[in-house]
């Protein structure tokens, strides 16, 4: 028994900084996702209007994301794990483009989808970063170099050869998204291997343990650390209060709460990642198209 909490209880602590370790890739909430205030309003909902109008001229797709840093990880790891996620590009067109700042690193990258890497190769975009974008920069002009570096991928997108944009293109997210996490079926697994594991366990390394294997299975599926972290805090809780819970919902049912085979303990836990203070544009309806990355394009400093 002593052997198989001390086994539960490394692969959590394995776990735990594997989930929070990397930066949290934030959710896709317009074009401009701006994370450090640098932008104004006026400036994100300017370079939204020109990407916009991109994507209704050609249908392809590029987005700006500005974070303090990415470290631990190489700004070109971020990069391809956010885009990744967002999907940016129509599906198996793969038109989608990317310009990520670390401003606190002082570190960029253009992230080129596989549709676009004829035209918007590996040599232009770092002659984009070098000649148009990090010179502003050093001068401290964030929005200008931002705004001029995306009239140059622009530019070299409006030469590329493309499938005409759909009359009513939309671009909804691919169907393996979170919410299959609330099946029913997968539910009832999870409220299972809770209780096994926190009788077996105790009831705080239980519902750790079993919140650390969902969160896993979240980021292998999904490909999102920030998911990842959310479902398994929030597994985490509901496992640990399953008795409580329980009970308040046999009392509104009528009948008399009881406590099943849930073993006592205490909680207590924390989470990272990015805070909702960011600024995005209002670009309520925007989403990834489905598109795909193979790790083209450059990046940069200033």
């Amino acid at each position: 028994m002593r052997a198989a909490r001390g086994l539960f209880l490394a692969l959590l602590l394995c776990w735990v900084p594997a989930a929070f370790a990397d930066v949290a890739v934030p959710p896709l909430t317009g074009r401009v996702v701006d994370l450090t205030g640098t932008l104004s309003s006026g400036d994100i909902a300017a370079l939204t209007q020109t990407l916009q109008n991109l994507e209704l001229r050609k249908g392809s797709q590029v987005a700006v994301l500005i974070v303090p840093t990415t470290q631990p990880e190489s700004i070109e790891q971020y990069s391809i794990r956010v885009a990744e996620a967002w999907k940016i590009g129509r599906k198996k067109i793969d038109d989608g483009a990317l310009l990520v700042i670390a401003k606190n690193d002082h570190k960029l990258r253009i992230e080129v989808g596989y549709g676009l890497e004829g035209s918007l190769t590996d040599v232009t975009s770092r002659r984009i970063i070098d000649e148009v974008i990090t010179p502003k920069f050093r001068s401290g002009d964030f929005a200008g170099g931002i705004s001029a570096g995306v009239a140059r991928i622009i530019a070299v997108i409006d030469g590329e050869t493309l499938p005409a944009p759909a009359p009513e293109a939309s671009h909804g997210q691919d169907s393996s998204d979170w919410t299959g996490f609330i099946n029913p079926f997968f539910l009832v697994i999870v409220a299972a291997v809770g209780a096994i594991l926190r009788k077996t366990l105790g009831r705080l390394i239980g519902s750790a343990a079993t919140g650390g294997a969902i969160g896993w299975l979240a980021w292998y599926l999904l490909g999102s650390m920030a998911i990842a972290g959310i479902l398994g805090a929030i597994i985490s809780v509901v496992v640990f209060f399953a008795d409580s819970i329980f009970a308040a919902s046999m009392n509104a049912s009528g009948q008399p709460g009881r406590r099943g085979g849930w073993s006592g303990g205490s909680y207590s836990g924390g989470g990272g990642g990015w805070s909702s203070s960011g600024s995005s544009s209002s670009d309520s309806g925007f989403s990834g198209g489905g598109g795909s990355f193979g790790g083209g394009g450059a990046s940069g400093s200033w």
